[in-house]
């Protein structure tokens, strides 16, 4: 079960894994805010323009779609030293705008996103996989009634280095990347499928209402494991790759929890495309220090991902992988490989190709509890560009996190709910920008809160009001991101553009007042 943002959750006793990469380019700086960068700034009366459209993309085009913004709870925040004033803003043709804003850098705060920048206009456009009047059920999970012949020989799940066999769901005409979980365990070698004790989880999150008359399909792809060589201590090394699909005819189908899906068909093989995959994996583990002072690998995950309809968009659309290749726990050395993915889809969609090697962090709290975290580093970019040569990383993560100025690698009470953030730029790479997530308490766990994202020329931030809570431990994760096309005055519609690269630092836990 994959996405964009890999999250994984483990809770035993007081400790808890938590795990995420992900699933989201200067001017004077108020002092105590950040660094001063006054070159360049625009000074055209004080007002900020901010417009939304949706991009949805099917086999027949682009359709645009403007998005009211009056229910996205918009505000901008001038820095004043240690503090800020809110402003609040209002509807006009086209959008949303704030009057009254001064010269030079401002917080745009959208939900618990915050972007800073000096940009006078702003785009919070999106590009998503799908017809323009899709209506969505709430529900993301689903009962499923199976009937598929002509899989290729069902190869048992032993470990993830073993995967075996699976089954996924994919949609051209709407916003569907689904795995299929069965509840009985099938026999190996058997090459037909007739259950109703599975579900449907829909990892693009609400499911879309399927409609007939509209041409709504589906794409029953099965994954299989294929053979990538041994480990060193001997074991089996196996990925897996659609190697047989069908795609359904228009049906319909609305979600609700109880009516189950039928997912019927007769599977054949689809063609597969071979290439070399040169790993470099220790370049990656050379940065572990710089994730935490006591960061070590973890587990180095490689996909080839579609996109759909090309990427001359970037990445769009949350279409399942097509292949999958996890590595041991620990795996430092380099890998090199020829390996093959299968894919359905037409010619005109695009593969990515998206290598992430991460690393364990744990973390102590005051009370005695550890929690387990994950820093990733992680580069994607066209398949074809990626393995054109040695995958490696792109960027390196940020060095010396402080936080008021003490280093944030240790323990500690911060002084107020506004604490400034500070690094250094990475040893590798050039940042378009930078991302602060902060995460915070939630019953027994730490989870996201929020996000600051900072052009990549500032090497600090004041961390905004509604963040941190009173009274509460928290820990902040600091991600260097290297992306040539990333635009934060128009980031929905540049974020996924490629090439593409992160790079975590972790702090350690911190108390507020």
């Amino acid at each position: 079960m994959q996405s964009r943002c890999y999250n994984w959750l483990l809770a035993a006793v007081c400790t808890t894994w938590l795990g995420c990469a992900g699933g989201e380019p200067e001017a004077s700086w108020a002092p105590g805010t950040g660094s001063p960068h006054s070159a360049g700034l625009t000074t055209d009366g004080g007002t900020v323009l901010v417009t939304s459209t949706s991009h949805f993309h099917t086999a027949g085009g682009i359709t645009e779609v403007p998005n009211d913004l009056s229910s996205r709870n918009l505000a901008l925040l001038v820095p004043n030293g240690s503090t800020f004033t809110q402003l609040t803003g209002a509807a006009t043709d086209g959008g949303w705008q704030f009057t009254g804003v001064p010269p030079g850098l401002y917080y745009l705060k959208t939900g618990s996103t915050y972007t800073v920048t000096d940009a006078r206009e702003v785009e919070l456009d999106s590009h998503d996989l799908g017809r323009a009047d899709a209506v969505y059920s709430p529900v993301s999970t689903s009962p499923v009634n199976i009937h598929v012949t002509n899989l290729a020989p069902w190869m048992p799940y032993r470990r993830s280095t073993e995967p075996g066999s699976s089954l996924q769901l994919a949609s051209g005409q709407v916003n569907l990347g689904a795995m299929l979980f069965l509840d009985e365990e099938v026999p190996t070698g058997q090459t037909s499928l007739v259950t109703s004790a599975a579900e449907m989880w829909n990892m693009t999150g609400p499911t879309p209402i399927c409609e007939a008359a509209k041409g709504d399909r589906l794409y029953v792809n099965q994954l299989s494991q294929l053979d990538a060589g041994t480990l060193p201590d001997g074991g089996a090394l196996g990925y897996s790759t659609v190697v047989r699909s069908v795609e359904t005819a228009p049906f319909d189908y609305t979600a609700d929890g109880i009516t189950p899906l039928s997912v019927t068909g007769a599977l054949q093989p689809v063609p597969q495309t071979p290439f070399t995959l040169d790993w470099r994996l220790s370049e990656y583990a050379a940065h572990a220090s710089e994730v935490h002072p006591t960061a070590t690998p973890a587990t180095p995950d490689f996909y080839v991902m579609p996109s759909a309809y090309g990427l001359s968009h970037g990445w769009v659309g949350n279409v399942e992988q097509v292949l999958h290749l996890s590595l041991p726990p620990g795996t430092s050395s380099d890998f090199s490989r020829s390996l093959s993915y299968g894919t359905p889809y037409p010619s005109s969609w695009g593969m990515v190709g998206y290598a992430q090697s991460s690393f364990r962090v744990w973390l102590d709290a005051p009370d005695g509890a550890s929690y387990g975290v994950l820093g990733n580093l992680f580069t994607q970019a066209r398949l074809e560009d990626l393995v054109a040569g040695p995958v490696r990383p792109r960027v390196s993560p940020p060095r010396s996190l402080t936080l008021d100025g003490m280093d944030a690698s240790t323990s500690r009470e911060v002084g107020s709910l506004t604490p400034v953030i500070a690094w250094q730029a990475p040893a590798l790479g050039t940042p378009s920008a930078y991302r602060v997530t902060v995460f915070g308490p939630r019953f027994s766990s730490l989870v996201i809160k929020g996000y600051v994202y900072v052009p990549g020329s500032l090497t600090q931030v004041r961390l905004p009001p509604g963040l941190l809570s009173p009274g509460a431990i928290h820990y902040l994760r600091v991600t260097a991101i290297d992306a040539p096309f990333l635009d934060l005055s128009r980031m929905g519609a540049t974020r996924h553009l490629l090439p593409n690269a992160h790079a975590d630092a972790l702090s350690a836990i911190f108390t507020t007042p």
